[in-house]
């Protein structure tokens, strides 16, 4: 037999890795907006009331769970008395 099943294909690396990219950046986030929340003795109700979003959203925002949209993106940082600063840089080239 030289047919295989679709189930038992094994997914590529670069989907895996796409994934893994994904989800750190979204717990990168979370990090960032926990630690500026803190930082300015906030409650999670307390932020969430300030942005125009519930308390449970921002508990999965900050865990990794959530993906903001940029409109949410701004609101949070009007709530966290900072700047959003969207960028995209080159990817650092591999030392030879």
């Amino acid at each position: 037999m030289t047919e295989r099943h679709s189930r038992w294909e094994r997914t590529g690396s670069d989907q895996h890795n796409a994934a893994y990219e994904e989800a750190r950046a979204s717990l990168l986030l979370g990090q960032m907006v926990y630690d500026r929340r803190t930082e300015l003795g906030l409650t999670q109700g307390e932020l969430a009331e300030r942005a125009g979003m519930t308390q449970p959203q921002l508990s999965r925002l900050e865990s990794g769970g959530a993906t903001p949209t940029v409109p949410l993106l701004t609101r949070l940082a009007a709530a966290l008395d900072a700047e959003l600063d969207i960028t995209f840089r080159p990817h650092r080239e591999a030392a030879a």
